[in-house]
């Protein structure tokens, strides 16, 4: 089908702001009206995700879809202001654009909402509001609940994705109005922009337990108002995964999800590998409730999840081993749990163990072999051989597997414990021993010991009093071999993922009175095949790669000092893209970023994080260069937090900006 693409219409809202975007019709949708499928987030649908747009709502368009991608107010050439992420004003705007779009005369009312992260959240949050014209949404990589499942907060501890993302926003929302869409008014729009630019680490940093504040935009919180169909899509090398099963569980809706092994990618691109015809499935799904057609999605599992087989223990693994299953439903009541008691003297096993305390204060630096909260598909993000962990956490194996198992679900590990801080932390990780030694992480958590009540009111722990805790890792997908053994890790931080607590830790743990509880999937006779069909995509918009760019991650330790350092630096292209230019519209896009996090392992107050960035964007008589500088470290009451921002536009300076705040700790 002949698809037509308007590279930027506006759309009004009622108090006169015009929001920007980009539409893909299929020929003839004037004379017979389309269902539409919008896409609604902050990145720029001009030069920002141009290169992920087109193939997807193309495809859509060819598909016989209108596909609308759409700026939200403040973005891109959108007009207004964008004070922070999932405002109730983005939903309003949202719903007034749903409107507008059902109001054309290329559009027979049926509209479905889609988006992978921001645009994940946004289609759940928009969903709740319940738009007439909206019938059905896709929400990727997104989650229910913004504390426990986002990117500033994991377990009730700071997450240093938090200054990571922060300071990436502070380049993305500095970005200048393109001048041949807005024409002169561009540069005065900017600098307003510029000037108005909230410190997006700091905003999100002042909340440190779940209120009001993260309670807003959690569906969670009243899953009853989301009635149209729900489509999930989540990813083990993800950091969205866990909201997909809660999801499934917790709608009452026609509602299906997809768990693959991919990152933070679109499943047409999955990296790691295997990618799959997503937009295959999507269309399936616009299909069934945008056109009432019977495309047998209501027949397909509840849950599709890849079960992943050994993977070993490489941070740059492209590839993941393994097997799609389904579960007609979830919580599947065919998974079965599978108790192993923890001993006193490290092992584990189903049967009773060897009473006994033990205990475990661990280096401040212990998480090294971590890897990325979120995985993109970069060199070197995924974890690698856990047993440089180990080293400083309490272990415990099980004997060599007599059988192989599956494990599908989130595992739990249950615990009776003591701190002899007020203040407390304890990271868990789930590991397969490979038959030479090497350790593959498989699962983990990090948890805030304050919040084992309550995440709205921690308090503080009593040094020496035992608590008992029940800790539910990430959701996994894994096939544990026979002739391998199962790890559980206990330490008392995770660095550089979270931010240490205020003193150092020792943990004891009751032993005998502790478990691992392993959702296990037995093996079945009979059980519906699936499969998926090979990506497809619609034409791909001409880039260039001016230049390939780096990533490089490395960890030094001063044995002199006893300062360890974390680095990970991406220049060109913050995930590994390179230096691209669009050429249809002539942008070229460089974006570089260092990180640096330095910890002493018997000091947590030593803990600082660094990040020093550029963004280059622009064409012939038009550069932008935008640098920017932030940091992070604290004391036992405090955070402290520091920003700069200088934006050039032809080599001079138009715009400076600095930041300076200090937050107080809440049992964190």
């Amino acid at each position: 089908m002949t698809v037509t693409v308007e590279e930027h219409i506006w759309i009004t809202m009622s108090d006169g702001v015009r929001l920007g975007a980009r539409l893909w019709l299929p020929d003839g949708a004037e004379n017979a009206p389309v269902p539409a499928v919008l896409e609604y987030i902050p990145y720029r649908k001009r030069d920002g995700t141009r290169g992920r747009d087109e193939p997807m709502h193309g495809y859509f368009a060819e598909q016989g879809y209108a596909a609308i991608r759409v700026d939200m107010r403040g973005t891109g050439e959108s007009d207004g202001h964008m004070a922070d992420e999932y405002l109730k004003q983005e939903q309003d705007d949202a719903l007034e654009v749903i409107a507008w779009i059902a109001a054309q005369p290329w559009c027979d009312g049926n509209i479905g909402m889609m988006g992978k992260s921001w645009g994940g959240f946004n289609s759940l949050q928009v969903a709740a509001r319940r738009p007439p014209a909206l019938k059905a949404i896709i929400t990727a990589y997104s989650t229910d609940n913004r504390f426990t499942d986002d990117i500033h907060y994991m377990g009730g501890l700071l997450l240093n994705d938090n200054l990571w993302w922060g300071t990436i926003m502070l380049a993305y929302q500095s970005r200048p109005l393109d001048p041949e869409i807005v024409g002169d008014e561009w540069r005065a729009r900017w600098i307003e922009r510029l000037e108005k630019l909230p410190f997006f680490p700091g905003l999100w940093l002042e909340h440190q337990r779940y209120d009001e504040y993260w309670k807003h935009g959690s569906v969670c919180e009243d899953w009853s108002a989301i009635q149209c169909p729900v489509l999930a899509i989540g990813a083990w090398a993800d950091s969205y995964t866990n909201a997909v099963p809660r999801l499934l569980e917790n709608l009452q809706v026609p509602r299906r999800g997809i768990i693959g092994p991919w990152g933070h990618v679109y499943p047409q691109d999955g990296a790691p590998g295997p990618a799959i015809g997503f937009l295959q499935e999507a269309v399936r799904w616009w299909d069934q409730w945008l056109k009432g057609k019977d495309t047998g999605v209501m027949d397909e599992p509840m849950l599709r999840a890849y079960v992943s087989d050994t993977i070993e223990p490489n941070g740059s693994r492209d590839f993941t081993p393994g097997r799609w299953v389904g579960e007609e439903s979830w919580p599947s009541k065919k998974i079965e749990t599978r108790r192993l008691v923890l001993g006193a003297d490290h092992a584990m096993g189903p049967a009773s163990a060897r009473q006994g305390m033990l205990s475990i204060s661990s280096p401040q630096s212990h998480g090294k072999a971590g890897g990325e909260w979120m995985a993109t598909g970069c060199i070197g993000e995924h974890p690698t051989d856990q047993r440089l962990d180990d080293g400083g956490a309490l272990v415990f194996d099980t004997d060599v597997l007599d059988e192989a198992f599956d494990v599908l679900g989130a595992p739990v590990v249950k615990l009776r414990l003591s701190a002899d801080q007020p203040v407390a932390q304890i990271s868990l990780r789930l590991s397969d021993v490979l038959p030479d030694g090497r350790v593959t992480r498989v699962s983990y958590q990090v948890f805030n010991l304050n919040h084992h009540v309550s995440h709205e009111a921690p308090e503080a722990l009593v040094p020496g009093k035992p608590i008992d805790v029940a800790i539910k890792l990430n959701d996994c997908g894994y096939r544990f071999e026979k002739g391998h053994r199962i790890r559980l890790s206990i330490a008392t931080g995770y660095w550089p993922m979270v931010w240490p607590a205020p003193a150092a830790v020792t943990l004891s743990i009751d032993a005998g009175e502790s478990a691992l509880e392993l959702p296990v999937r037995p093996q079945r006779q009979q059980e519906q095949a699936v499969a998926f069909e090979a990506p497809a995509h619609g034409p791909f918009t001409p880039i260039t790669q001016v230049d390939p760019g780096s990533v490089r991650r490395w960890t030094e330790q001063d044995h002199v000092t006893g300062l360890t350092t974390y680095v990970t630096e991406g220049i060109g292209g913050l995930f590994g893209e390179g230096v691209l230019r669009f050429d249809d519209i002539d942008t070229q896009l460089g974006h570089s970023l260092k990180r640096e996090l330095t910890v002493h392992d018997d000091d947590p107050l030593s803990a600082r994080y660094v990040l020093t960035q550029r963004y280059e964007m622009g064409r012939d008589g038009w550069r932008i260069d935008i640098a920017s500088r932030t940091e992070m470290r604290s004391d036992a009451a405090n955070f402290y937090l520091t920003g700069t921002l200088e934006a050039k536009e032809n080599g001079t300076v138009v715009a400076t900006r600095q930041w300076d705040q200090t937050i107080a700790r809440d049992f964190l």
